[in-house]
Parts: C-alpha cells; structure tokens; sequence
C-alpha cells in the first residue's frame, strides 16, 4: 500500500491545507501562538475536530449561557456525557438528546442508528442503565421519492438499533415541512436510571494512572465527521459519505453491560464515550477537565485497517469504543471484566502532570499539544445578529381567519396531514414494550415508564412547533418548553428539566444568528417559569441545503416525574358518560397553523401569543386535579386546534364517541385555532363537583357511547362524524402517502 505523504507544516500554512479542515486564517494564526511554532499535519487535524462548532459550541456558547442550568435537583448540568436529576430514594434520571442530522441526510440507515448508539453510549459513560428511547424527526413532505426514501431509511436506522439493543423506543414527534427536504433532522434521546453511589464522570485524575481503550477496533470510518457537521450540505456532499460511521448494536450491547459491572469497581477513575472527533475529543476532554495530561501510544490501539497514521486513529468516529482511565496496577481486573463479555481493553496511555496531549506512533512524538487548547479554549464568536424582513412584515400583519367552507371536511384533510396523522406506521417498527417497563406507550402525550422497584414512573417527551419559532422565535421558544410541560403535565408527571438539541442553519448569516438568540431568550424565559433547568443538549448549526436554511428547530426532550402510578394519566376519553371540559382562552390565532398551511400551503403572520403566568397556573390546576384522583383523560391541544384534539382522544377509545357544544363567534376559531395553554380534560360524573373547585376549566361536553363526534358551534351544528372515518384519514395517511 502507498502512503500518501502529508504535507509539512510549512506546506499546510504556505499552501492554506488548515481551510479545507474548516480552520480560518484568524485561528490558524491563534494555533501558531498556542504552540509557539507551527502545528504539524495530526495536531492540525485535532484542532479542526475540537475547534468545529460541532465539538466547541464556538458560535454557540454565548447563547448558552443564557440557560439556566441549576436547580435543587440537579446533580450534573451540562458538560458531562449526559445530564442527571434527583428522583428522591437515592435514585437519579439520567438524559440528554443529540443530532445525527448531516450523517442521515448522506447515508440515512447509519446515520439514524449511530446517533442512536451514540446517545445511549453517553447515558451509559455516567454509569446508568438506559432505560427508554425517543427521537424528534423533520423530513419534507413525503412527495419526492428521496423525501420518502430518507423518511423510511432513518425510522429503520432508529428500529434497528434500537430494536437489537434491547432497549424500548417509547416517544418522540415527526413533522413534515417542505423546508427540510434537502437537510432532515435526525434528534435522538436517551433516558437512563441511576442509584447516587453510582455516578461516574469523564475525568483523567491521578497522575500515573493507566488509559485503556475498550470496545471495537479503530477504522477509517467518520474521519471528519464533526467537522462534517459544522458546514452546510451542498451537491458535493455525498463525497463525505465515509465521514458516516456504521454501527453495530450488538457489540454495543456487551459494551453497555460491561461498563455498567465496571462502574461498580473502585479501580475506575473516570469514563468516556468516544463520540464526535473519537479518540480526540474524549481523551483531550477528560485530561482538560481534571487539569491532567495524557499520553498515548498509538501503536496499541486496537486498529481494524492497516497503516493507519495518527491523524486518521485520532480523527476517526468509530463506533461502540469507550475511553476509560484506570487505577495504575489494576488494569487486568478490568481488562478480565471486559474480556468475559468478549471485548478488549488495552491500556495505550497514562495520565501526566504536564496538561498535554501527547501522541507516540512508531516510536515518535507525533503531537503534542496542550489538552486545554483543544478542549476549553476554543475561539468563541459574538456573531452579528439581525432582525430578517420577514419577520417585521409577519408582525405587521392582522390575524386572519381562514375562509372554511366545510368543516367536517376540512377536519379529516387536517387529520391526514402527515404532521397530525398517526405514526402508527412509525413506531409499529420500534420495540416499545422491550424489559416492560413501558406503561405509556407511544401515541399519548408523554410516554411512561416504569421505575422498576418502586410506583413510580418517569414520563418523556420530545416537543417543538418549528412554524411558530420561524414566525416569532421568541415566543416560539416558550411555545416548544411549555408544550412539553403540558404533555408531561398531562400524563400525570411534574416536569423536572430538559434537554435540547438547536437545530439551526449557519449563524454566520445574521438572520439565522437572530433566530438563535431569540429563541434561547423564549426557552429561557420559559425553562424558568416551570422551574425545569437545561441539563445537557447539543447545536447542530449549518442545517442548510444550497444556502436555504431549514425553519429554526430548538427540539425540546424534556423528562417529569409521576409520584404514584395511580396518577398515570393517558388522552383517550374513559367511559359514556364522563364530562368533557375544555381549559383555556380560544382566540383567532392562525399564524403557523395546520389549517394556514393547509389553505394557503404556507405560512405567514403572527404566532399564537404566550401568556407564561397563566400557562403555568393552568398546568398547576391539571396536576393538582390529576394528583386528587379526579381526572378520568387529560391532552392537550396542539396542531389542528380543539376539533382535532377531540378527535385524537377518541382515536384509542373504544367504541366511544362525544357530543361538544363549543362558544365562538366563528365555528372555524373555536374548532381549528392554535391558541395555546388549553387542554381537553375528561371527568367522571361523580366528580364533577371537586374537578370544577379545582379547575377553571369550562364543562364543554360528554363522552358518549355512539361512535360518533358531535361539535355544536354557537347553537349550529358543524360536525358530526364518525370515529371510525375519523381514523380512517387519521390512521391511513402516511402509509398512503408512502405508497
């Protein structure tokens, strides 16, 4: 085999070679000064991983540190694997989401399953036992064959490791928007239990102590990946497609069950998943954070090419490879352990006192570069930001009611719309009730899941309305947070904290950066107001094809507690008989709407405003009301408005129909109008009386025993259908749309 020369450092600055790793002018000048020379092929490679947005949240970081990050029970905020909260008795949640947005657009498969693997790989590095899995998708309409190509691909992706992992995928949301025909979004979340005693960190402490290497063989696949996801797609793309790592879940599944036994010995000393930028990140990472060193021997790495150099050994994403630091004289203890699940752990390296990465290949000193450069001090940009056109014209606009001619109508063509229709076709491919712990499966407002050994129950759920935070990202950014508290509220949980993954196009573009900052202040604003802290995430910036930006998308997982089982609350109306209540103010609010996109085929105006107070008063109320055993249904309404909501929570009833009289001016506002903070509660007869001393919600109906649903608007009648072509529409759409 003929090795390709690499250029020297004087040919990597004369001939410019840092730019097409995505270094600028500016910070290959700031390398020179860090190193007091210049930087050689490899450690220009490392610079270029660790610098790339995807790794140092350099166009980022001032943003986030708009979050709050802290609460009385946060024991880890972000910075780690993964975040961690109390859930009293001793016991921790453990969650965070990330993208694998670029990779699925290129090679949708592996793109999906890796970011899969790699999310449960951070969840697990802390030491806990992943426990539940959701996602948050956005594709195209589903029109062209590569929209449904890529939408097919990356749902099997997601069941595929998911599935063979042994691991229930439980919730997650999926909009179709012509925006993200080009660049998908790809977000998945993991969510994982720990006792205290258990948690570990990544952190290289103790000089002298070993590093070993664990899990599969290092190969050429995902060099660059993370620098991959800091640029913008174009046609040349699909060059980068061996920037795309390919997973194997069963080689994962050993590796999760190992570490999980290697967390319980005392011979640990920390733990880190080999994600973006690999070997780089993790080892750079865990030495920065304990104010170490690290020197490794790359001839020890367990390599699965021949000839591989240094840069492409640091530089390479494999997967399923976890980097672990070791009491010194206690490496065949772990090395034995993993050994008994048929994996290696070699020891490459040990922990110095000098803060310096440090790499030996064939016998040489090959880089050698300060662990904080690469890790901590990364240049961080304050980009200009500007307020786009389009967003003073949508606010000058008047609220406007869409003309409908036919309400019963224009309700089945809202329940087919791919974004509202079932996903029944999507999550029948996902294992959901795997070690059956699932008590909320997929299709309700929040999943729920078991804690095994108590009654309790940790609810989830993934949110964000990307129509609203392109209109007004503001107030989109609370919409998004306060969406998946009232799914959580819903489901009978009280929220506890998010994650969030920041899906945006390039914030080099002063339109795209004001979106950002935007809707940090919305989530911020809202994160406070329901005491649910950001605990980790991810920023996936450059979500554009050929210069056109996907809608801002700030995907919101956020993870609520149910006290006591008995409080586990679902949407789908109980029983003839019981009240139907309706909480909440109703006002002609269409901006970003289903039915505008449904009329007009896009959108426009203002979003629906967001009153937080009130928003968090109501979402008291429901607990409160859940929590006194009074609630019999609870869902809230979202896209398509109250008539769709109505709709939904008959769609798992069986048999049973309602009879709703709504107030309103125009039946087309009190039916399809995306107002927020309103909710759709069920109550049994008997308890009417203590629901409504509880609730300011209004008595809007019952649930009858008729299959059919009835809404009166203003003493006409303006829908009367049958549950069953209801689901039909509801249930067909997207395997229609496919076919």
């Amino acid at each position: 085999m003929l090795l390709k020369l690499e250029p020297s450092p004087e040919q990597i600055k004369s001939g410019k070679v840092y730019q097409e790793m995505g270094i600028s002018d500016e910070e290959f000048k700031r390398i020179e000064e860090i190193l007091g020379r210049l930087p050689n092929y490899t450690e220009t490679g490392l610079f270029s991983v660790m610098w790339s947005e995807h790794c140092s949240y350099k166009n980022s970081k001032p943003v986030l540190k708009k979050f709050p990050v802290t609460g009385e029970r946060v024991l880890q905020g972000p910075g780690e694997g993964a975040g961690i909260v109390d859930i009293g008795d001793s016991q921790a949640v453990v969650f965070k989401i990330e993208s694998h947005n670029h990779p699925s657009a290129i090679e949708p498969y592996q793109g999906a399953a890796t970011g899969v693997g790699g999310i449960i790989r951070d969840v697990f590095s802390m030491g806990a036992r992943p426990i539940a899995l959701l996602n948050s998708l956005r594709f195209g309409e589903l029109k062209s064959a590569r929209g449904k190509y890529l939408f097919e691909e990356v749902v099997a992706g997601i069941a595929g490791y998911g599935n063979c992992i042994g691991i229930p995928t439980v919730g997650g949301e999926i909009q179709f928007d012509p925006c993200y025909e080009g660049n998908p979004l790809v977000n998945a979340m993991c969510v994982g239990v720990i006792d205290h005693k258990d948690i570990k960190k990544g952190q290289a402490h103790g000089v002298g102590n070993t590093v070993m290497y664990v899990g599969a063989k290092t190969g050429r696949d995902g060099i660059h990946g993370a620098t991959f996801a800091s640029e913008e797609l174009n046609e040349q793309s699909e060059e980068k497609r061996p920037a795309v790592q390919v997973g194997d879940p069963f080689m994962e599944k050993l590796l999760l069950e190992a570490c999980l036994e290697v967390v319980q010995s005392d011979a640990l000393v920390g733990i880190q998943d080999m994600g973006a930028a690999g070997l780089t990140s993790s080892s750079a990472e865990m030495a920065s954070k304990a104010g170490s060193g690290i020197e490794m021997n790359l001839d020890l790495v367990p390599q699965r090419e021949t000839g591989m150099n240094a840069y492409e050994m640091m530089l390479s994403e494999s997967q399923e490879r976890m980097l672990l630091v070791v009491q010194k004289g206690r490496e065949q203890e772990i090395a034995s352990l993993f050994e008994k699940y048929g994996l290696e752990a070699v020891s490459i390296g040990h922990v110095t006192d000098d803060k310096m990465l440090r790499l030996v290949h064939q016998g040489e000193v090959v880089a050698e570069v300060p662990a904080d450069a690469l890790a901590e001090d990364a240049p961080v940009y304050y980009k200009p930001s500007k307020i786009p056109e389009y967003y003073h014209a949508f606010q000058a606009m008047e609220n406007e009611i869409p003309a409908v001619e036919d309400m019963e109508q224009t309700l089945i063509n809202l329940l087919k719309q791919p974004t509202i229709a079932s996903k029944e076709w999507v999550y029948d491919q996902y294992d959901y009730m795997v070690r059956t712990n699932t008590i909320v499966a997929p299709g309700s407002d929040a999943a729920l899941v078991r804690i095994r050994g108590t009654e309790k129950a940790l609810a989830m759920t993934t949110d964000c309305n990307s129509r609203y935070i392109y209109l007004d990202p503001e107030t989109g950014g609370k919409i998004a947070v306060a969406e998946a508290a009232r799914n959580i509220v819903c489901s009978g949980a009280e929220p506890l904290a998010i994650t969030d993954c920041l899906n945006f196009g390039n914030p080099e573009k002063p339109e795209i950066f004001w979106q950002l900052e935007k809707a940090a202040d919305g989530m911020s604003a809202a994160c406070r107001m329901f005491n649910a802290p950001v605990i980790s995430g991810n920023v996936s910036l450059y979500n554009e094809t050929n210069g056109t930006a996907v809608y801002p998308t700030p995907v919101i997982g956020m993870v609520g507690l149910v006290r006591d089982l008995k409080h586990a609350t679902t949407q789908e109306f109980k029983q003839d008989g019981d009240l139907i209540y309706l909480l909440g103010e109703t006002k002609a609010e269409f901006g970003g709407s289903e039915l505008q996109k449904l009329i007009h085929g896009e959108i426009f105006g203002k979003a629906p405003s967001l009153n937080l107070e009130v928003e968090k008063e109501y979402q008291n109320q429901i607990l409160t009301a859940i929590r006194a055993g009074v609630v019999a249904s609870a869902h809230d309404v979202s896209e398509g408005g109250v008539a769709v909501a109505l709709a939904e929570s008959l769609m798992g009833a069986n048999g049973l129909g309602a009879e709703v009289a709504l107030e309103g001016e125009a039946a087309v506002t009190a039916l399809f109008s995306e107002s927020q903070s309103r909710f759709i509660l069920s109550v049994k007869a008997e308890h009417q009386a203590e629901f409504e001393r509880l609730t300011d919600a209004a008595l809007i109906g019952k649930v009858t025993d008729t299959s059919k649903l009835t809404i009166m608007v203003a003493g006409t009648e303006e829908i009367k259908l049958e549950v069953n072509q209801m689901k039909e529409a509801w249930k067909g759409a997207i395997p229609c749309l496919l076919n």
